[in-house]
């Protein structure tokens, strides 16, 4: 795993040993940052059940403002100050340890609201549309955003979102990368 391009392109993030985090591979993150082209130049960005960071420092490699990573474990937490201080991308990152649903509800009662929102939470455990939910409901995404959140395909997506419109799902064997706009 590795910073793709920007400035800090061919940097090989840290990731933890084991299976409680699973960063996106690098195909798929190619393709995801293709598709946004233009879009991440000067945005803000969040990134929910960030890991390693992986998504979120690509964004500020590539040009994003800033972005703030969300994570519960203390553990990954640690690994994505290291590989930010490692791209030299720390002081465009904020580190909120707290579980991504509880910062959904921090960042809506606070109107922060952000251009891109990443979301990578752990296959088929119904978290895919509580996070969806939580963005649609506290309005988190700014007109003209998107959310672009990485499932397993066999994780339904959440029906009744008001705020939020289902624009493009790209398939990568078992997972999928659903992008959601802000409704105008």
């Amino acid at each position: 795993m590795r910073i793709i391009t920007g400035t800090a392109k061919g940097l090989k993030l840290k990731a933890p040993r084991g299976r409680d985090v699973r960063p996106t591979s690098d195909r798929v993150k190619e393709s995801l940052f293709a598709i946004l082209a233009d879009r991440i130049r000067g945005a803000a960005v969040a990134d929910f059940f960030a890991g390693t960071g992986n998504l979120g420092l690509e964004a500020l490699s590539r040009g994003a403002a800033a972005a703030v990573f969300v994570d519960a474990s203390p553990a990954s937490n640690a690994l994505i100050r290291d590989n930010a201080d490692r791209a030299r991308l720390a002081e465009k990152a904020e580190l909120l340890r707290k579980d991504a649903l509880a910062a959904a509800g921090h960042f809506a009662r606070s109107g922060r609201t952000f251009d891109i929102i990443f979301c990578d939470p752990p296959y088929n455990k119904g978290l895919v549309a509580a996070i969806l939910e939580k963005i649609d409901a506290g309005k988190l995404l700014k007109p003209g955003g998107v959310v672009i959140i990485e499932h397993s395909r066999h994780e339904p997506l959440p029906a009744g979102l008001v705020n939020l419109t289902i624009s493009r799902t790209e398939r990568y064997g078992e997972t999928l990368l659903t992008f959601l706009e802000h409704t105008t």
